[in-house]
């Protein structure tokens, strides 16, 4: 019998509610301005007087910039910049800078004492920076600068308003309709998944980002996505404003689930709040894939609550998080438990739940291409060693099933990915390491848990050890000689795990190893040995969570040994730095900020690495303007561009000269002239489009625009027809 909620106590929520929006209200950062004195400034060169502002004497100081803000990722509007200075000559300039272009200045006048003036901005910022260029004459005295937004610098307010008032729309469903359908035990369980996902994530709850190897690869990325999707690209294979307007090839690293930021980025949440949105939902993910996993598996709730708590706060995750940065790898770990769990199932489990394989390695696959092949890897050693099980048993049928709806499921990926790869002349020699057996970890690091402070913290942690003792206690003791199937398999997922374990220790000979030709060209390709610890310790949690369930010389201790499993494991949160000044690499620094500036991303910028650009297509390469063999004989005019799409007028009176666009030619764009006569795209100097133009003395044009391509386009298709016909099948089976 559901109990009726009394008038009062629904007014006491409505009450409580609306005081909470109207707190969330008040605390709206987004409408403050960014507010420098003089000495917060980056600069080159002054003194700083005892109010905080910046001195430069004509006898200390060179012309040139001497003085500027962070760099901002800003999204488009009307600003405001306004500087409070004393100069006593006219050559002072306010400069406007993105990505490396100049795009506004304007000369201060010594007869005042405050520079103002509004710019817009017609699209998104990188990397938006305000420069004072000194003329080198005469003193000059900078006491604050500002940037002021006509409107606000972001909604991150608006986005905290929306999910607080959307999660307290199912909390009050779940109190009037919901309590009938779900039962307490579900109520606690989802609540720890949920609890646990916030936990994981409670260090990022900061002002700042921890600075990790790979986030500014990541942020960019996530940044062009958007640019992409609002050019019209669905899926966004060219990022169209990367590498200073050139283009950047997306098409080479799964971002599936960066869509989920781009969105947010597309309604003007900051690219701070987007990235740690993701970040949560793959704490979140990572904690109901656990679930899943081992509920499909064992009916323990206390050791399906164990195996959440072990494996979403795991030290691996963390170091993937707050260390390295990396957002790919981090995704792709949501996805390893219902790997494992899907190959149980399809070897010796229930064969209707082959499915896990697919969402695993699906996961996988649109997470992170390596973690994908680690994936696959691990598919077919097992496959291999169960080959008699799934002959005799006819189980090649759940795996053919498996395997033939992945394929359809990443069409859409797979096609660009791998015509890119094998078929453009792109440079991804790059991303091979030659120091992989440098990387290897001293076995002493891999008790590592209460501290991310050092460098080396690859570690399973103390936590995970304790699984695999158990592992030990309950296989290797307890059921010797006399398992049962899933028992086998457990013993195969401890061997599996230490296995791997073993090869990313400095005993493993690597070093030997290097000198095979195969193995080396594995081994420079997979990078780096410790990315192994993630399936060793999602192995290790599946055998510590199973057998603490099992295991009759482990039960009358087993309250005990959960205990200090989850205390272990927490300890892992309580050593994240909380400050800017302790990070996990020596060489890394946390965005230090002063107020909100953080959420604009200060200070990381945006970066795009060597790898997938064209041959040639060096920084030093890249231009912002058309490049024309000879400008005597080809005037250029009115050269536009806008996402993928571009446009030049010229006129030419020489058939022998070109036009270079500053596009990268990647496959994929076409071009057309005035006449809707398809024009031949070649390759230019640093692999910038490049046409011949017609010499009759005649205004032409050419318009240029990426896709679609046939290929890519019938991938997409089949993709989506396989996600349709997925949801059919799931519906049309629940109502049968």
């Amino acid at each position: 019998m559901i109990k009726t909620i009394s008038l009062k106590s629904k007014i006491i929520y409505a009450v409580m509610v609306c005081l909470m929006v109207t707190l969330l209200w008040i605390g709206d950062e987004g409408r403050e301005p960014l507010v420098y004195t003089g000495s917060e400034l980056q600069r080159t060169v002054g003194m700083v007087d005892s109010e905080g502002a910046l001195m430069i004497r004509e006898s200390m100081a060179k012309s040139g910039i001497i003085a500027r803000t962070p760099q901002y990722v800003m999204n488009r509007g009307s600003y405001t910049v306004r500087m409070q200075y004393r100069a006593e000559e006219k050559d002072t300039v306010v400069e406007l800078w993105e990505q490396a272009n100049k795009i506004a200045a304007w000369q201060v006048d010594p007869q005042v004492r405050e520079f103002s003036t509004d710019f817009t901005l017609s699209k998104d910022a990188k990397q938006l920076q305000v420069r004072v260029n000194y003329g080198g004459s005469g003193d000059l005295t900078i006491g604050s600068l500002e940037l002021v937004p006509h409107t606000r610098f972001y909604t991150d307010t608006y986005f905290a308003i929306v999910v607080f008032l959307l999660l307290n729309g199912l909390v009050c469903l779940y109190l009037t309709k919901g309590r009938g359908y779900l039962t307490q035990e579900k109520v606690i369980d989802y609540s720890v998944i949920l609890g646990v996902a916030l936990l994981a994530t409670s260090p990022m709850m900061q002002t700042y980002l921890y600075n990790g190897d790979d986030l500014c690869y990541h942020l960019a990325r996530l940044e062009g996505l958007k640019d992409g999707i609002l050019d019209g690209q669905i899926p966004v294979n060219i990022l169209p404003d990367g590498l200073r307007g050139n283009g950047y090839l997306n098409a080479m690293y799964p971002y599936l689930f960066l869509y989920i930021g781009a969105f947010l980025r597309i309604c003007r949440v900051s690219l701070a709040l987007s990235y740690k949105v993701i970040v949560f939902l793959a704490n979140l993910g990572s904690a109901v894939c656990a679930y899943a996993a081992l509920k499909s598996m064992i009916r323990s709730r206390r050791s399906v609550i164990l195996a959440v708590v072990l494996y979403t706060l795991m030290p691996y995750r963390f170091t993937n998080i707050f260390s390295r940065g990396d957002l790919g790898e981090t995704l792709a770990l949501v996805f390893w438990p219902l790997v494992i769990a899907g190959l149980y199932h399809v070897i010796m489990g229930e064969r209707k739940k082959w499915y896990f394989l697919v969402i695993g390695f699906t996961g996988a696959l649109q997470s992170h291409i390596l973690s994908a092949a680690y994936v696959a890897a691990v598919c077919v050693v097992t496959a291999l060693l169960y080959c008699g099980r799934i002959l005799r048993e006819h189980r090649y049928r759940e795996i053919g099933k498996a395997a033939g709806l992945s394929l359809l499921l990443n069409a859409w990926y797979l096609a660009p990915f791998l015509y890119y790869y094998f078929g453009e002349n792109i440079a991804k020699d790059v991303l091979r390491w030659s120091g992989y057996f440098e990387q290897s970890i001293n076995p002493s690091n891999l008790t590592q848990t209460l501290s991310l402070y050092n460098k080396q913290y690859f570690s399973l942690g103390l936590a995970l050890f304790g699984c695999i003792g158990i592992g030990f206690i309950y296989l290797l003791y307890e059921r010797r000689g006399r398992m049962t199937q899933q028992e086998g398999f457990l013993l195969y997922l401890l061997v599996l795990g230490s296995v791997l374990t073993f090869m990313i220790t400095g005993y493993f000979p690597n070093r030997a190893l290097m000198e095979n030709g195969v193995f080396e060209n594995i081994a420079t390709m997979l990078q780096f040995p410790w990315r192994f610890l993630g399936p060793a310790s999602t192995c290790f949690v599946f055998v510590g969570a199973i057998g603490i369930s099992r295991s009759e010389i482990i039960r009358p201790y087993r309250n005990y040994l959960f205990t200090l499993l989850v205390g272990l494991n927490l300890l892992v949160i309580v050593s994240v730095p909380a400050d800017n000044n302790h990070m996990p690499y020596d060489n890394a620094q946390a965005v230090a900020s002063k107020g909100h500036e953080s959420k604009l991303i200060t200070n990381i910028g945006i970066f795009y690495p060597h790898e997938w650009r064209l041959d040639g297509a060096s920084d030093d390469k890249l231009v912002t303007s058309v490049v024309v063999s000879d400008m005597n004989h080809v005037p250029v005019r009115d050269y536009q561009k806008k996402g993928t799409k571009a446009a030049v007028a010229y006129t030419a009176d020489s058939s022998e000269c070109y036009i270079e666009l500053p596009i990268l030619s990647y496959h994929g764009y076409r071009a057309k002239d005035e006449n809707g006569n398809v024009v031949e795209i070649m390759r230019g100097a640093g692999a910038r489009m490049r046409f011949m133009v017609q010499g009759d003395g005649m205004e032409h044009r050419i318009y240029v625009r990426y896709g679609p391509v046939a290929g890519f386009v019938i991938a997409n298709l089949v993709s989506a027809l396989t996600i349709a016909g997925c949801i059919w099948y799931v519906f049309h089976k629940r109502k049968v």
